[in-house]
C-alpha cells in the first residue's frame, strides 16, 4: 500500500461510549465515560459520540454531567435516530432529546434499504425520503451540526442503488454537513465499498463518511477501501468493541492512516497503546496480545533466526518502528530460541551484552549463552514456560551466570487443608534459613497458595523488608500432560506479583500444583530482591543491620 503524502487528513469519530457499549461484556459506568471522552478527546479524535439520549436514562445524565466539562479538541456528539413516521419532527421524542442534550453535533441515522424500509419501519419509500430531510433540516433550524448515517447503504445499494442514494439526497436537501455510508451487517467486502463509496463521493458536495462492522472481519479494510475511495472522515470504536464482532477498529484505522496512506492526522500516534490499555482497564476486559500494532505480540519475536535478524536490521520483521504507536520490541525465550534470544533480553534489561561475561553479561557466541538455550529447552521440555515469565528467565540467566548469591534456603514446608464444617481451612508452615538465622512461621489463607504465600513472606519479612508489601496479582494454572494422565498431569502455574509500582510474572512447573506454586513464588521474591539491589543477608550480624 503506497503512502499518499499530499492526501488530506481522515476525521475520526469514536463511538466507544456508543457503539461500543453495545458489545458483549463492555460496560462503562457515567464516571467511565467522562474520563474516556476526556481522554478521547487528549488524544485529539474529532467527534466523540457518548451516547443516545433518547434511548435510556444513564445517557442523559452522561450528557448533562459533560456539560461542565471543556473538550479542547473533539466536538461531543449526540446520536439518534430521525422521526417516527407518524410523528412531525417538533412533536417527536427522539429529537426533542437530541436537543436536550446540548450538544454542537449531532448524528442521526436513517433507512437506505428498501427491505429495511418497507419490514423494519412499516413505512412507503416516499415516507422514509420525507422522513430523513426533514429531521435534519428541523435540527439544523434549531442550529445544530447534523451528521447523517445512512444504515444498512451497502446492502441498500446492492439490492436498489438508486433509491439508496436518494436517501442521501434527503439528508443532503435536509442540510446534513457530512453523510456517512454504514454497513451495519458488517457482511460487505472492500470492493463493493471502493466501488459504492466512489460513487458517493464522486456528487456529495459534503464529506463522505464509512462506518463499517466486523462481521465478516473485514472493518478496517473495508474503512481503509473507503478512504481510497474518497471518504474523509472514519467511524469506529477503540480496540473495535461493538455489537456482534465489533465495530472497525480505530486503532488500526488511525496506525494506517498516518503509516500506510501517509496521512497528516493530528492524532498523538505515540500514545496509541497507552489509550488502547486505559479503553481496556476502564471496560474491565484483558487487553488482545495479538492486537495490530498495540498487542505485546504485536512486535514479539520468538524464533532465532527472526531474533538475529532484528538485532541488525529491524525492518527485516517489522513493518514499522514499535515506538512510532506507543509499543516496544519484546523478544521472547521458549525451547525455539537461539543465542540470539538470550543476548537481546540481556539487553533489554540494560546489560552490556557483547562482552563475555564482565559486568554480569553474555556475549552471543560464548559459553554461558549457549549454557542458558540449553537449560531453556530442557525446563521447557519438562513444562515451564518463560514467554510470559520473563522475571523467571532474567533470575535464570543471572543463576547461570554463577556468583548469584541466594537470599535464603528453604529447608521444608508443609501445607494443610481442613474441612470439617464450613469452609476449608488452610494453613501452611515454612522452615528456612538466612544467613546464619533459622526461621520456622505458620500462616493461614483462603487457599494452599495463598497460605503458602503468607507463610513464606511471613517469615522473610523480618529479613528482608521490601518483601512486605508484595501483593500476588493474578494466579494461573495450566494443565500441560493428556487425559490418560488424568490428576497426575503435569502442571504450570504462573503467578504475577506486584509491589504497588510495578508487576512482574514467574513460573513454576510439577506434578504436583503446590510445589509448582511454591517454585513461581520464590522466583518472584527474589526477582524483587535483586531488582531493589537488595543484599542477601549472609551471617546473623548483617541480620542486624539489615534490621
Amino acid at each position: 500500500m503506497s503512502a499518499e503524502p499530499t492526501a488530506a487528513r481522515v476525521e475520526i469519530y469514536d463511538t466507544t461510549l456508543r457503539d461500543g457499549t453495545q458489545g458483549q461484556d463492555v460496560h462503562f459506568t457515567e464516571h467511565d465515560k467522562v474520563a474516556i471522552a476526556k481522554r478521547l478527546d487528549a488524544f485529539r479524535v474529532d467527534f466523540i459520540e457518548g451516547g443516545w439520549p433518547g434511548s435510556n436514562p444513564k445517557d442523559a445524565r452522561f450528557f448533562d454531567e459533560m456539560k461542565g466539562v471543556r473538550l479542547e479538541h473533539a466536538k461531543l456528539t449526540a446520536f439518534g435516530s430521525t422521526r417516527h413516521k407518524d410523528a412531525e419532527p417538533q412533536d417527536d421524542g427522539n429529537l426533542r432529546a437530541l436537543l436536550d442534550a446540548g450538544t454542537e453535533v449531532l448524528a442521526i441515522f436513517g433507512k437506505s434499504w428498501t427491505y429495511h424500509v418497507e419490514h423494519a419501519l412499516g413505512a412507503t419509500l416516499e415516507q422514509n425520503l420525507a422522513m430523513i430531510e426533514s429531521s435534519v433540516a428541523y435540527l439544523r433550524a434549531q442550529g445544530r451540526r447534523v451528521l447523517y448515517l445512512a444504515e444498512h447503504f451497502f446492502d441498500g445499494h446492492a439490492a436498489d442503488p438508486e433509491y439508496a442514494i436518494a436517501t442521501l439526497r434527503a439528508a443532503l436537501a435536509g442540510g446534513a454537513e457530512r453523510i456517512v455510508l454504514c454497513d451495519t451487517n458488517g457482511g460487505s467486502l472492500p470492493g463493493r465499498i471502493h466501488a459504492a463509496t466512489s460513487a458517493v463521493t464522486a456528487f456529495s458536495p459534503v464529506p463522505v463518511g464509512i462506518h463499517a462492522h466486523n462481521d465478516g472481519e473485514l472493518a478496517v479494510a473495508n474503512s481503509l477501501a473507503a478512504v481510497q475511495a474518497g471518504a474523509t472522515h472514519v467511524q469506529g470504536t477503540i480496540n473495535g468493541y461493538g455489537e456482534r464482532c465489533g465495530n472497525a477498529n480505530l486503532v488500526s484505522i488511525i496506525a494506517n492512516l498516518a503509516l500506510k496512506l501517509g496521512r497528516p492526522q493530528p492524532q498523538r500516534l505515540e500514545e496509541l497503546k497507552g489509550l488502547s490499555r486505559y479503553i481496556d482497564e476502564r471496560a474491565n476486559l484483558a487487553p488482545n496480545v495479538r492486537a495490530a500494532y498495540v498487542g505485546d505480540g504485536a512486535f514479539a519475536h520468538k524464533g532465532g533466526i527472526h531474533v538475529s535478524a532484528v538485532n541488525k536490521h529491524p525492518q527485516t520483521y517489522e513493518h514499522v518502528t514499535p515506538e512510532s504507536v506507543g509499543n516496544r520490541r519484546r523478544v521472547l525465550v521458549s525451547d525455539l530460541s537461539g543465542r540470539a534470544n538470550v543476548v537481546a533480553k540481556l539487553a533489554e534489561w540494560g546489560e552490556a551484552a557483547g562482552e563475555g561475561r564482565e559486568g554480569g553479561a553474555f556475549a552471543s557466541g560464548s559459553t554461558d549463552t549457549r549454557a542458558v538455550v540449553a537449560h531453556i529447552k530442557e525446563l521447557e521440555a519438562r513444562g515451564y514456560a518463560f514467554e510470559g515469565a520473563e522475571a523467571s528467565f532474567q533470575l535464570l540467566t543471572r543463576k547461570l551466570q554463577g556468583g548469584f548469591e541466594p537470599y535464603f534456603h528453604i529447608d521444608g514446608f508443609t501445607v494443610m487443608i481442613d474441612k470439617t464444617v464450613g469452609a476449608p481451612r488452610c494453613e501452611a508452615t515454612v522452615r528456612l534459613r538466612v544467613g546464619d538465622h533459622e526461621e520456622h512461621s505458620a500462616a493461614s489463607g483462603d487457599g494452599p497458595v495463598n497460605a503458602l504465600d503468607r507463610g513464606l513472606l511471613k517469615a522473610l519479612g523480618s529479613f528482608y523488608p521490601a518483601l512486605r508489601g508484595l501483593t500476588l496479582r493474578d494466579y494461573k494454572v495450566r494443565v500441560l500432560s493428556g487425559p490418560e494422565t488424568g490428576t497426575a498431569s503435569v502442571v504450570r502455574v504462573q503467578v504475577e506479583m506486584g509491589d504497588g509500582t510495578t508487576t512482574w510474572s514467574t513460573v513454576g512447573a510439577s506434578t504436583n500444583i503446590i510445589e509448582a506454586s511454591y517454585e513461581a513464588l520464590l522466583d518472584a521474591y527474589e526477582y524483587k530482591l535483586v531488582t531493589d539491589g537488595v543484599a542477601p543477608v549472609l551471617t546473623d550480624h548483617g541480620l542486624a543491620a539489615s534490621a
